[in-house]
C-alpha cells in the first residue's frame, strides 16, 4: 500500500538526477540489448551474494513526570554467502547478528545510563538514540515522532553492518559481489573493494530517460521504458552521480503471468570510479549471469520472488535464521527493571 524502505532510499539516492540522459557504455547505443543467459558452468563470475534484514518491535513507553519516550528493540543482521564451483553455497565467515534497544535517549534523565548498561552487555547487544541525525534517517523519516523513525533506523543501522561485512570478505580477481540494494554514497565509493554491483528488487519509479534515435533522440519515463524491455535483455546504461555509477536495468522474467511491467525487472548498478565509458561488453556478461541467476526462485515465500536473485534470497533466510522470535525476546525482559550495581543483565 506504500512504497517499501528499499524504494525509499532509492528514491532519495537519486535525489534530483530524475533524467538520465547520457549513456555511459561503449560502443552500444541501443536502448534494449538482448542477452544470451551466462550460466556457471560456462563462466562462474557471481560467488558472493551479500543481504541484510532488519526488524523492530515497540515494547512500550518509558514515563518520567511528563516526559516519555518510546522503547523498540530492533535486530539488525547482514550474511554473505558463498557459492562453489558445484554450485553448493555456504554462508561466508562472519555474519552480523545484533539486538539493539533504541529510545529517545535525551527525553528522560536516565537515558545516559541505559546506554552504558546496554553497551556493557556484549558485543551482540548495542543501544542507539532513535531521535540521532545520521544523514538518512531524517530523510526517510521526516518529523520528531520516535516511533516512526525507529524503523528506518533500524534499517540504517543493518545498512553499516551491511557495509562492514562486504568490506571484510576475502575474495580473490573474479569473484565477484552482488550486494542487495542500491549503491548509497559509501558503497559505491569503494576505492579498496573491486569487483561488486548493486542490484535492487524496489526501485524509484521517478527517473525519466533519454533514449538514443533520429533528431537527438526522445525521452521517455520509467514505466514506458521497462514495459517495452524485452525478456532476457537490458537497457542501455545510464551515468548516475557525474558518471561515478552506471545504472541499468534487466528483465529476469516474460511479462505473461505477472500482474504489471514493473514485475520481473531488476535495477544494477556498478560503481565507475573513472566516469570514463563502460565496455557494453562487460555488461552484457553482467547482465547475462544475472539472468541466469532467476533460474530458481522463492515463488510463494516473498512477495519479491520475481525480481530475486536466489542466491540473496539464501543470503536474507541466513540473516532471519539468527533472530530469535519475539517472543523469546519479550521473555527476556525484566518488568520492572532492577537497579544493577554489580550485574549488567
Amino acid at each position: 500500500m506504500r512504497p517499501d524502505h528499499a524504494e525509499v532510499i532509492d528514491t532519495l539516492r537519486l535525489g534530483d538526477e530524475k533524467l538520465q540522459g547520457v549513456l555511459l557504455e561503449a560502443p552500444n547505443r541501443k536502448p534494449y540489448v538482448q542477452l544470451t543467459p551466462v550460466h556457471r558452468s560456462q563462466k562462474h563470475l557471481l560467488r558472493f551474494f551479500l543481504d541484510g534484514s532488519a526488524t523492530t518491535w515497540f515494547i512500550g513507553d518509558a514515563v518520567e513526570g511528563n516526559r516519555r519516550t518510546p522503547i523498540h528493540v530492533a535486530q539488525v543482521g547482514a550474511a554473505a554467502v558463498f557459492r562453489k564451483d558445484n554450485g553448493q553455497v555456504n554462508v561466508a565467515p562472519k555474519p552480523v547478528h545484533k539486538i539493539i534497544l533504541m529510545m529517545n535517549k535525551t527525553a528522560v534523565s536516565f537515558g545516559d545510563k541505559v546506554e552504558d548498561l546496554v553497551s556493557r552487555a556484549g558485543p551482540t547487544f548495542g543501544f542507539h538514540d532513535t531521535m540521532e541525525d545520521d544523514g538518512e534517517t531524517e530523510r526517510t523519516s521526516p518529523g520528531k515522532e520516535p516511533r516512526v523513525r525507529a524503523a528506518h533506523k533500524a534499517h540504517h543501522l543493518m545498512a553499516n553492518e551491511e557495509q562492514q561485512l562486504g568490506r571484510s570478505l576475502n575474495r580473490r580477481k573474479g569473484q565477484w559481489l552482488a550486494l542487495d540494494g542500491s549503491l548509497g554514497k559509501d558503497l559505491y565509493s569503494w576505492r579498496d573493494v573491486p569487483e561488486f554491483l548493486g542490484v535492487t528488487k524496489s526501485f524509484s519509479r521517478e527517473p525519466i530517460f533519454k533514449l538514443p534515435g533520429a533528431r537527438g533522440g526522445y525521452v521517455v519515463n520509467l514505466y514506458e521504458l521497462l514495459a517495452d524491455l524485452p525478456f532476457s535483455a537490458r537497457t542501455a546504461a545510464f551515468s548516475v552521480r557525474s558518471g561515478k555509477v552506471v545504472v541499468w536495468y534487466v528483465r529476469l522474467r516474460e511479462q505473461r503471468h505477472l500482474d504489471f511491467p514493473l514485475m520481473g525487472v531488476i535495477k544494477v548498478e556498478l560503481p565507475n570510479p573513472s566516469g570514463d565509458a563502460v565496455a557494453s561488453d562487460l555488461i552484457d556478461e553482467i547482465s547475462g549471469a544475472l539472468v541466469a541467476e532467476r533460474q530458481v526462485t522463492p515463488h510463494g515465500k516473498d512477495t519479491r520472488w520475481h525480481a530475486h536473485l536466489y542466491a540473496i534470497y539464501l543470503a536474507e533466510t541466513a540473516v532471519k535464521n539468527a533472530f530469535v522470535s519475539k517472543e523469546v525476546l519479550i521473555a527476556g525482559l525484566k518488568w520492572p527493571t532492577q537497579a544493577a550495581t554489580t550485574s549488567t543483565r
